[in-house]
Order: structure tokens, then C-alpha cells, then sequence
């Protein structure tokens, strides 16, 4: 017998293979149905820096139970061990490539303290509001505000997850750059950590309908990239980035939609 492909596109697979999707985001509403009125009540009541703390960690621990939950379904194989070195890490600009929606769920899974610039149209959602709002995440609605909150939570030791693409990449394998990440780590003189997502799946990347079945399981794996130190040129240090970036994803990840199989993956453990 040969060598047998685990994935049988077929009837009966892709219907385990919707019901698992369903299973999915079902349990990531439960998580926020369950947190969410918790959180709304809480975050005028607590102080701000312990309603920051427990917001920060009861989103990473969702974060953790949902991607287990996806592995558990067989629809996602995951390698993230390489955030935990950052954990005692002194405060970093982390800095990845963002191919899909599940890149800050992947991140903030193994961080603890960790300030993210979300969107700000997150702040009114009714399910993700108020957690974002207890954490004390970052809005990008005012470009100054953005810089000096990011610079506050950088000077309480707190790591800063900033895409410096500012979208899911729109062409693999990386989109351009925004000069954001370059300018706090010069104002601030923190050092910049890039992170390497790489993925064998277009899933939920730009464009990506949000019901279209990927080829299962999907695989993610974050890896730790290059350190940059603090830049004296914000233009410069944006274009040697985006280049090294490039570089380094060209040689992990294809140019499609639906990308070949990658390199053994495991799933969440820890």
C-alpha cells in the first residue's frame, strides 16, 4: 500500500469538516457570551492597572482554550513554544506578518502581559467590547493617542503587539509597510522583535470568505525572527523590516489561496 493523503476530500469528510468549523466558532461565542458581562461589570469597578491584569489574562487564557479546542477538532495543528522565551522577555515592539485572522489569537495565547492596538470599531462590538476594554487594549483611532498609550503600557513592562502591515496581508508573502512600529521604537528606544507566522492555508487571510472550507487541518507556527534595535531613521528602518520580513516568508510560505502542506506541526500544549 502507498503512502495514503490523511485529508479525503469526500461527502463524509466535509461534513465533519463544516461541523468542526461550526464547533469552532460556536465555542469562541460561548467563551465571549460567558466573559463579556463579566467583564462589562467589572471594568468600572476595578482599579485600572488590576482590571488590566486580569482583562489581559482572562483573554489569553480564552485564547488558549480556543485554539486547543480547534486542535481537539482536528481543524488547526499549532506550533506557537517559541513565544514562550518572550515571557520574561524586557519590553519588545512584537512585530509579525498577519496572513490571517487568527495571528493575535496565536500571540496573545502565550503572553500574559501584553497591550495590543486593535481597531477601534472593536471598542462598540457587543461580545468583544468589553473585554477590550477591561484589558486596556490599544485603539487606532487617533495616531497620537495611539503612540503615547503604546509608549505608557511599554513603560510598565508590558510587550506591544503592533502588525506593521496595519492589515491581513493583502498579497503574499507580505503586504507594505506602515511606518507605525519604526516610530514608537524610535520615540520609546525599544527594541523591535519580529515574529514569523507562517501558515500552509489562505484560511481567513485577506479576502477569505468567512464560510469556505480550507483543506484540513490547517497549520500555524510562529517563530521568533530577528531583533532590531531601536532605529535612529524611521524610513530606513521600515524598508530594511519590510525586506528582511519579505525574505524571510518567501522561503516559508507559497503565493496561493490554498497553500501545499508544510512541515510537522503540534498541536497546542502547556
Amino acid at each position: 500500500m502507498g503512502h495514503q493523503n490523511p485529508y479525503k476530500p469526500g461527502p463524509w469528510r466535509a461534513v465533519y469538516d463544516y461541523l468542526a468549523l461550526s464547533l469552532g466558532w460556536g465555542f469562541l461565542g460561548l467563551l465571549c457570551l460567558l466573559w463579556f458581562p463579566i467583564a462589562a461589570l467589572l471594568h468600572p469597578l476595578l482599579a485600572e492597572a488590576p482590571g488590566r491584569r486580569l482583562g489581559r489574562r482572562a483573554i489569553m487564557g480564552g485564547a488558549r482554550l480556543y485554539l486547543r479546542w480547534l486542535a481537539l477538532l482536528g481543524a488547526c495543528r499549532f506550533d506557537l513554544d517559541d513565544l514562550d522565551a518572550l515571557r520574561s522577555a524586557p519590553p519588545l515592539i512584537l512585530a509579525p506578518n498577519h496572513p490571517s485572522l487568527l495571528d493575535a489569537v496565536l500571540v496573545i495565547s502565550r503572553l500574559p502581559e501584553l497591550a495590543c492596538v486593535i481597531k477601534a470599531a472593536l471598542l462598540g462590538q457587543p461580545l468583544l467590547g468589553p473585554a477590550v476594554r477591561l484589558a486596556r487594549y490599544i485603539p487606532n483611532d487617533s495616531h497620537l493617542g495611539t503612540i503615547r498609550q503604546a509608549g505608557a503600557n511599554l513603560g510598565r513592562g508590558s510587550h506591544l503587539l503592533l502588525f506593521p502591515e496595519g492589515t491581513r496581508t493583502s498579497r503574499r508573502p507580505l503586504g507594505p509597510l506602515k511606518g507605525s512600529v519604526g516610530l514608537i521604537a524610535r520615540h520609546y528606544r525599544v527594541p523591535v522583535q519580529t515574529l514569523l507566522i507562517e501558515t500552509d492555508s489562505g484560511y481567513l487571510g485577506k479576502g477569505w470568505p468567512i464560510l469556505r472550507r480550507p483543506r484540513m487541518p490547517v497549520h500555524y507556527r510562529v517563530r521568533l525572527g530577528r531583533r532590531f534595535d531601536p532605529p535612529e531613521d524611521v524610513r530606513a528602518f521600515t524598508a530594511e523590516l519590510e525586506g528582511y520580513l519579505r525574505a524571510e516568508l518567501s522561503g516559508a510560505v507559497g503565493a496561493g489561496p490554498e497553500l501545499g502542506a508544510g512541515g510537522p506541526m503540534t498541536p497546542v500544549i502547556g
